[in-house]
């Protein structure tokens, strides 16, 4: 039976997740949690194969705790089963650990293939997505270095720039202080060489729709 520790901060979707596993054959729920700390010390006592996790969890960083999950359990495989936008999260998401990327609004048939398939040792993203990573990897991973030279947070923070994401409406998504993100605009214009916020916002853009296309 493969183990399964669920960390989400929502319990009416926890404890439906939980019947949806446990329903499934070769599949056991070993343990569930709701918060960063609660998840490291279950992960430390259940031994789990497979920890299915939530990026939101109240006003904590899951992107923090996968890295955290990660270092300390590095034979753990974790697949984020999320609300946030794969475009903004699951590359970080991939960079920090994680061996799948998959949204709460698809069926349930694609979260168990994305399960097995991860159990497996295989990565698991969206077709959607997978079709965006290959052409990053033909162009040279991004072609302007810009993954390279910013950190994953950053990174978001650039993403949600060039899709015209107020600095004030980033702080809120990623559970961040204002402050916080305009410290973070600031080190992406010197790491980018960007003279001033418009020169920002324009890379910001333009690196979106050469990504996305």
């Amino acid at each position: 039976m493969s183990r399964i520790l669920i960390v989400d901060d929502h319990p009416l979707y926890r404890q439906g997740l939980r019947r949806f596993i446990e329903a499934q054959p070769g599949l056991v729920c070993c343990g569930e949690t709701d918060s960063c700390k609660a998840a490291m010390l279950a992960a430390s006592q259940t031994n789990p194969d497979l920890v299915i996790l939530d990026l939101c969890l109240r006003r904590e960083d899951g992107l923090e705790l996968l890295k955290n999950l990660h270092g300390r359990f590095p034979t753990v495989r974790v697949l984020v089963l999320s609300q946030k936008d794969e475009s903004a999260y699951a590359e970080p998401a991939l960079r920090a650990g994680a061996q799948g990327y998959i949204m709460k609004e698809e069926a349930t048939e694609e979260l168990l293939t994305a399960v097995n398939n991860v159990l497996k040792g295989e990565l698991y993203v969206s077709r959607r997505l997978a079709a965006v990573i290959l052409k990053k990897f033909l162009r040279g991973a991004t072609g302007d270095g810009v993954s390279d030279k910013l950190s994953d947070r950053e990174l978001q923070v650039f993403q949600f720039l060039g899709a015209g994401v107020s600095t004030r409406e980033i702080a809120t998504q990623l559970h961040l202080s204002v402050k916080t993100v305009e410290t973070h605009r600031e080190n992406i214009k010197h790491k980018l060489s960007l003279a001033d916020s418009p020169s920002l916002l324009r890379a910001a853009q333009e690196w979106i729709q050469v990504t996305s296309n």
